[in-house]
């Protein structure tokens, strides 16, 4: 039983996917003012939302343009302890739904879309209180027929032009912060940090020494790789893109859960720094540019085996124009 929750749920990830589940598929949006705290904060790579009415509002118009929208639950990786009652999940959904109605992506296409999320959520008392969540805004884009630039530039424009559009999220001293927690020390998180950092240090040999070679990627725009080529490309033309950004882990978590779940691991991470180099975001900028990412990942007995990375691009690219011009 978990400190200060209600008893009709079985477990942190039980309460985690029911909430969700009861909050977006079965239209219980005012329960918001239940399961978010009143000065909940919301980080996303377009900014911050403070406040439980925000997130209402939020939910609102997501499900205004898709409706049909559908969260489905692929992990839930937590730390924290039940009888303090203090938790924190990395919450990965994989979401449904259909552009079946005008709203931020333009007018209605009918296209069918399919999308991840990894949501960490600190919650106690039943309440959510802090959160960092990534949407593959990047792969909604797309599928609706933008390129990721244009949709960029159409965000700019909608919220004014250059001078009034509002700045994605950058970290700055001072901010607010009600969960101050870095995860747990489980081998699992710090063999997957161990292999980040490694990679960020261009280490990249690192990638035939820890992962499976059957690996599997699974990338922002909702694109799948496979192999250590695949790891490779990703991780290094990342890297080659901001050759100089200093990349920092702040949250990981390992776990073991037996149950028929693999050895997996969660860790929220940032890339903050200059845009100096050729890669998926265009020909050097210049730009001074804050990627907020998030992964998780499953250990078989021949190294890392499945890889979940999000990050924001329509994030990154706005900066990007915001900066230039």
């Amino acid at each position: 039983m978990m400190k200060g929750f209600s008893q009709r749920w079985v477990d942190f990830p039980d309460y985690i996917l029911g909430i969700t589940e009861e909050i977006w598929e079965k239209r219980g949006i005012a329960t918001l003012d239940h399961y978010y705290a009143d000065d909940v904060i919301v980080r996303m790579p377009s900014g911050t939302s403070i406040g439980d009415r925000a997130s209402l509002n939020s939910t609102l118009a997501v499900l205004a343009e898709l409706p049909d929208r559908q969260l489905l639950g692929e992990d839930v990786i937590w730390s924290g302890s039940d009888e303090a009652g203090d938790l924190l999940s990395s919450h990965r959904i994989l979401s449904t739904a259909t552009h079946s109605r005008d709203g931020i992506y333009g007018k209605a296409t009918g296209a069918p879309l399919r999308y991840r999320i990894i949501a960490d959520c600190a919650a106690r008392d039943d309440q959510i209180y802090d959160e960092w969540l990534i949407r593959d805004n990047g792969a909604i884009a797309r599928q609706v027929g933008w390129e990721i630039p244009a949709f960029a530039r159409h965000l700019i424009a909608q919220e004014g032009g250059l001078d009034s559009a509002s700045q994605p999220y950058r970290p700055y001293e001072g901010e607010p912060v009600h969960y101050t927690g870095r995860g747990n020390d489980h081998e699992a998180g710090q063999r997957y940090a161990d292999t980040l950092n490694a990679m960020m240090r261009a280490d990249f040999a690192t990638i035939e020494r820890d992962y499976d070679r059957a690996c599997q990627i699974e990338m922002p725009g909702y694109q799948t790789g496979h192999g250590w080529a695949a790891i490779d490309g990703f991780w290094l033309s990342l890297r080659a893109a901001f050759p100089d950004a200093a990349f920092e882990i702040h949250h990981q978590i390992g776990r073991e859960d037996g149950d028929g779940f693999p050895t997996r691991a969660a860790i929220r991470w940032s890339l903050t720094g200059r845009h100096e180099g050729y890669g998926p975001f265009g020909p050097p900028s210049g730009a001074d540019v804050h990627i907020m990412g998030a992964s998780h990942a499953e250990f078989g007995p021949w190294g890392l085996r499945r890889e979940f990375v999000l990050y924001d691009e329509v994030s990154i690219w706005k900066q990007i124009l915001l900066a230039t011009g």
